[in-house]
């Protein structure tokens, strides 16, 4: 394990609760990589275990064809990794909320979204360009070539769940995986040749931004929605943000500019991660490099009873230079536990 949490008395589940999110770094399973599947599983399960959160956002959930369906038959995927990760774990008897493929109604084949939870849900829904509409963006002419406009749309979809707590007041948990700054690809212009140009990255790693920021917005905008319905309302957005803490995306889903979230903005959310020391916030590790790209963010109603906040990243492996195929995870977990009953404790 990669750290301690300190325990929840079991008699005051009411008061008391723990919330995590996880990428579990494309969790896939097959019949011919049982050996590795095993391995990934003797890391991931106690992690999970040692968390003891009440609810869970897990990113990156492989859906698989079961082993018995052919290669021609177009059946419906199953979170067959996810299914054997949660077996003989607390986990296995929660309530499950998942993403599907947009469109379909069905699993995606890569990178799914889960939202476990010890209590019912009630309302779930996944968010696709519900609220943020589709757009076109064309690439300015060049050598008097006219480029075809590119689609800006969401790699994949948010998830919403609505946990009925044991206290009566509703906790509305947006579960997310943002695109991660890599350039789109742009189609080559008609002079180009072999390589991509750099004027071609710059237009890619400009639309890459578009959908991350874009999707952010969306999710902060159905967040406007929850407070227009319960301004008290206990929200928490989790999950990969693929931004650190002050990059736009995580600008845009606080609501608030950094130097002014007071009685001005009483909708903005706090990241929680600025309750751990300045020296633990990180959640991954890239080419000797810690950085933070996942989140809790969380709206006032849960801030103040905010006690303990931990990212357990004792012996994270630098995602830059991990050997293939990946034991575990490259993503640290990050977990917030809220009591209701006792006065918030704010220090590192």
């Amino acid at each position: 394990m990669r750290g301690s949490l300190l325990p929840i008395d079991g008699s005051n589940m009411k008061e008391c609760f723990r919330l995590a999110t996880f990428n579990l770094e494309n969790l896939d399973w097959s019949p011919t990589r049982e050996t590795e599947f095993a391995r990934r599983m003797a890391v991931l399960k106690p992690i999970l275990r040692d968390l003891s959160a009440d609810v869970v956002c897990l990113q990156e959930v492989d859906a698989q064809k079961t082993p018995t369906q052919r290669a021609s038959e177009h059946l419906p995927r199953r979170f067959l990794a996810l299914d054997r990760l949660l077996a003989d774990t607390p986990y296995e008897a929660f309530h499950r909320a998942t993403s599907a493929r947009p469109g379909t109604g069905v699993p995606a084949d890569v990178h799914n979204l889960a939202i476990l939870s010890r209590w019912p849900l009630g309302e779930q829904r996944q968010i696709h360009h519900d609220i943020v509409a589709k757009w076109s963006w064309t690439p300015p002419r060049e050598n008097g070539a006219a480029p075809a406009p590119v689609e800006i749309t969401w790699d994949r979809p948010l998830l919403y769940a609505c946990v009925a707590m044991p206290d009566g007041a509703p906790l509305h948990v947006i579960n997310l995986h943002l695109r991660a700054p890599r350039a789109v690809p742009v189609a080559s212009t008609p002079n180009a040749r072999e390589r991509p140009s750099s004027r071609a990255f710059a237009q890619g790693q400009f639309l890459a931004a578009q959908k991350r920021e874009g999707q952010a917005l969306e999710a902060r905008l159905f967040t406007e929605r929850l407070f227009d319905r319960d301004p008290g309302a206990r929200i928490a957005i989790c999950g990969d943000f693929n931004a650190d803490e002050h990059d736009a995306p995580t600008r845009l889903l606080r609501g608030a500019p950094e130097e002014n979230a007071g009685a001005d903005f009483p909708r903005a959310l706090e990241a929680l991660e600025t309750r751990v020391a300045p020296e633990r916030r990180f959640s991954v590790i890239h080419a000797g490099r810690p950085t933070l790209i996942d989140h809790i963010l969380v709206s006032r109603a849960l801030a103040g009873a905010a006690r303990e906040v931990a990212i357990i990243n004792e012996g994270l492996q630098d995602e830059a230079w991990a050997a293939e195929p990946i034991v575990g995870s490259l993503h640290a977990p990050v977990v917030a536990t809220f009591d209701f009953a006792g006065a918030p404790a704010r220090s590192p």
